[in-house]
């Protein structure tokens, strides 16, 4: 019994994030980012894994609260990473979604301000550093951070 309960807290103290994001392309190659309202900057869509849920089914449901997409191939798992950025046990899984098509237009809402489709080599001014550092291991072949 105190076993368990030992392990119990060290699950509380340290407990670790697991995020997932899309490197999500449409038939015409343009790549889908967001600009969130709490935050500057255009990502790539993603958000948390909750409990019970795999990261596949995660990554389903951000790419539809986030852009309303529907995966068209089947989504690749291409990097793991650590995002000390978020906390010192925050990790995110990047994949990449080919064939991604908008069911729908995105209205702004709470958490999005803005969604869209760009060319690769025309993105916003304000993309982030690691969503262009994500995109150039992508499409370019550099090679693979271990960190976010």
């Amino acid at each position: 019994m105190l076993v368990r309960f030992l392990h119990l807290i060290h699950i509380l103290k340290r407990p670790m994030t697991l995020g997932v994001r899309a490197a999500a392309f449409d038939a015409a190659g343009r790549v889908f980012l967001v600009r969130h309202t709490y935050i500057g900057g255009w990502y790539l869509p993603g958000g948390g894994v909750d409990a019970g849920e795999s990261a596949y089914e995660a990554l389903e449901r951000e790419l539809a609260e986030e852009g309303n997409l529907a995966i068209g191939a089947a989504a690749e798992l291409f990097g793991f990473y650590f995002n000390r950025n978020a906390s010192r046990r925050d990790h995110v899984a990047l994949f990449v979604c080919r064939n991604v098509s908008q069911t729908a237009p995105l209205k702004g809402n709470a958490e999005i301000a803005e969604a869209g489709f760009f060319k690769t080599d025309a993105l916003p001014d304000n993309t982030t550093e690691a969503t262009r550092r994500r995109l150039a291991e992508v499409l370019e072949g550099q090679s693979v951070s271990r960190t976010w």
